[in-house]
């Protein structure tokens, strides 16, 4: 009888590992058709994985103001904490979201089409500047002659053409965020954040069941301390971005430099991707306003946005972000180096958060093993 078990184990074995080896085959001989498969599973999944992301950025002002709820003298409100809690972030959204649309976003867009519409114009104005430069400049390099007779035959604005740029957002925010797909989104945002206590209760339990007590010890150590520093970097980032680019925005059109809307909101989000971003960003409204209000004004507002950067990383950043991500400048540096050339933007972005949780867990395998030594 154990034989014929023994034979039994073995022919479901050798079944299972040749079935496996056919899915593979399979899997691979028609790789095409398996990426178009995944493709659309991941296109229905996506607004679920809208709602869990808006749902974890929502979470910390949820749960902070949920506290304060709790703390109300009125029994309903006690009681209703939660509700009332979901309720109020989603209120202060749509107004922030309404602000956005009807205040912030014409003026951006109408900075934007002004640029398009006058581009081929900046351009040719540059051009006859750098002719009138003296011979012996040392902007007249053959290098930099070079590079501008390759360009200035070129119509600039074919490349920006506003019609094929409305077309081709429009066409991309029609078939990312169709008005079904936010409004599930929504919805289930809005249910991760009311069951929020039995979804992580759950997810506990499960891991629990799988891991050892150890493990699960350290998992839960290291999710907690993952998701925290996630999100004070993600909301602070945001944050700090709304601030320089107000701030900038409203020096420039003081002193009167053309797209200060847009000026200052790109030096606000580029200002999101540490050391990289606002330079990129500068460098960018440095040549706009060269073209378009000459030297003196380019210098000013050089000093200007430096001034307001400078009081941003050493008073303003600190008091938003805290000292919760203590690293080096030079692994900044290194993970959105690599971040980018991977992952594009995105990478560079997260490539902080993502470094400080590899920091911690080297750190602490280091002093795990020091100690086993001693």
């Amino acid at each position: 009888m154990k034989e014929v078990r023994n034979h039994w184990k073995k022919w479901v074995y050798w079944f299972l590992l040749g079935a496996a080896i056919i899915v593979l085959y399979k899997a691979l001989d028609n790789f095409g058709d398996v990426l178009d498969g995944l493709h659309k599973f991941f296109a229905i999944l996506s607004p679920f994985l809208a709602g869990i992301f808006i749902a974890y950025l929502l979470y910390m002002p949820c749960k902070n103001i949920e506290g304060t709820y709790k703390k109300a003298k009125s029994k309903f409100i006690k009681k209703k904490s939660r509700v009332l809690s979901v309720a109020t972030v989603y209120i202060v959204a749509a107004l922030l979201l309404i602000i956005l649309v009807n205040v912030i976003l014409p003026v951006v867009v109408e900075s934007v089409v002004d640029l398009i519409n006058n581009i081929q114009g900046y351009f040719e104005t540059a051009i006859n500047k750098y002719n009138e430069l003296p011979e012996n400049s040392i902007l007249k390099g053959d290098i930099v002659k070079e590079a501008i007779s390759n360009v200035q035959n070129v119509d600039i604005k074919q490349y920006f053409n506003l019609d094929k740029i409305l077309e081709y957002v429009m066409g991309a925010v029609n078939a990312v965020t169709s008005i079904f797909n936010v409004f599930v989104a929504v919805i289930v945002s809005i249910y991760i954040l009311m069951e929020r206590t039995q979804i992580i209760e759950f997810l506990k339990k499960c891991a629990n069941a799988m891991f050892e007590d150890k493990t699960y010890k350290n998992i839960d150590k290291y999710f907690n301390h993952s998701n925290e520093i996630f999100f004070k970097f993600i909301a602070s980032q945001f944050l700090d971005a709304i601030v320089v680019g107000v701030m900038v925005t409203i020096a420039m059109t003081i002193m009167n430099v053309k797209f200060a809307p847009l000026l200052g909101f790109m030096i606000g989000l580029f200002n999101m991707i540490p050391y990289f971003g606002a330079i990129i960003a500068v460098g960018i409204a440095v040549i706009i306003t060269l073209i378009t209000g000459g030297v003196s004004q380019t210098i000013w507002m050089l000093i200007v946005v430096t001034i307001l950067q400078q009081i941003d990383a050493n008073i303003i950043n600190p008091k938003i972000v805290g000292k919760s991500l203590k690293i080096s400048p030079l692994l900044v540096i290194f993970a959105v180096t690599v971040g980018g050339a991977y992952f594009g933007v995105l990478g560079m972005f997260l490539a902080v958060p993502v470094i400080a949780v590899v920091k911690i867990l080297v750190e602490d395998y280091i002093e795990l093993k020091l100690a086993t030594k001693k």
